[in-house]
């Protein structure tokens, strides 16, 4: 298997001031190598700050994009994680570092069963995985503390926010915005963050 070395450049210029430097998001990044979520002819671009290819019309994040969100999803040891779409799987490999355990669901087939591999080889047993096409979400370990779309949608669907806990906090992309909505009881606030650009949300 080829060694590749995490430059240092990485986490200087992607990685830490994306997360103000917080220390265990750091970590989390140097303990999980972002080429083992790419194809090998795509390892030289690896740990450049851009969104790379990955198959099936869809992408692997920047890495200042998944230090960013992760910085921001405020994430504590004890918190359970709702991902709507997996993808390369390096988000949810990251988060897992983090968290006690994240759910992540994918629509598209291929994909799912591409990562599946790669989240087993690591090993995370953190990360559990599921192939959903149709509903949006994982209700069956509903509530969850956080909860993050990696796609864009119009709207905040509200299936989400039905399975965020009392007292949650989720992050999604919507019309070019990156928005934070936190919930208190019946109030839900929403905070835009900054602008993104993400591939579409299936189904909003």
């Amino acid at each position: 298997m080829t060694h590749i070395r995490i430059p240092d450049e990485y986490f200087a210029r992607a990685v830490g001031p994306n997360c103000e430097w917080d220390k265990k998001v750091m970590e989390a990044f140097a303990k999980t190598p972002r080429h083992k979520f790419l194809d090998e002819a795509m390892y030289k671009m690896a740990y450049v700050d851009d969104a790379l290819p990955i198959g099936y019309g869809q992408t692997i994040s920047k890495p200042s994009t998944v230090a960013y969100m992760t910085k921001a999803l405020e994430l504590e040891p004890t918190h359970k994680v709702l991902e709507i779409g997996t993808g390369s799987g390096f988000q949810a490999a990251i988060l897992a570092r983090l968290c006690d355990t994240v759910y992540t669901v994918e629509r598209i087939g291929e994909l799912h069963r591409r990562t599946y591999q790669i989240i087993k080889r690591i090993p995370l047993r953190n990360v559990k995985m599921k192939l959903e096409p149709v509903k949006l979400g994982w209700d069956e370990f509903a509530p969850y503390d956080r909860i993050i779309c990696t796609a864009e949608g119009k709207s905040v669907p509200q299936e989400l926010v039905d399975q965020l806990a009392d007292g949650g906090l989720m992050l999604i992309p919507v019309n070019g915005k990156l928005v934070k909505i936190t919930k208190n009881g019946t109030t839900i606030s929403q905070e835009p963050l900054k602008l993104c650009s993400f591939v579409d949300f299936v189904g909003t």
